[in-house]
């Protein structure tokens, strides 16, 4: 497990794939600070919500989170992505973010989030 635990913001456009997310987030001793599963309710809670990190799946239907992500780089937020795609999804510019390749395990998920801690 992380040093401390972290409130986490999931950006996720499938229900089931977000409600598996915050089950292994809650079991990890961790807490989830907001959920969105579309690109502008994303775009509000990264602006202005209080969190630690941010999980973003790359394609929210149909539209990419990488404005999410720029909006959390100017905070100095951490993210990582979980897609399906892998690293090859992932535009050039945020390759340096932690990327979770689903479908993952819990123990992927804490070692994901570990790496957004080391970075930030």
């Amino acid at each position: 497990m992380t040093e401390r635990a972290l409130r986490i913001l999931i950006v996720e456009d499938e229900m089931l794939v977000a409600m598996n997310i915050e089950d292994m987030l809650l079991d990890l001793g961790h807490e989830v600070a907001g959920l969105a599963s579309r690109l502008e309710p994303a775009l509000s809670l990264a602006r202005e919500a209080a969190f630690d990190v941010a999980m973003l799946d790359v394609n929210l239907a149909g539209e990419a989170s990488f404005p999410v992500a720029d909006a959390l780089r100017e905070r100095g937020i951490p993210f990582l992505f979980a897609t399906g795609y892998g690293i090859q999804g992932i535009a050039e510019d945020y390759r340096d973010a932690p990327v979770l390749q689903k479908p993952f395990r819990a123990r992927d998920l804490e070692e994901a989030l570990r790496a957004t801690q080391a970075i930030a």
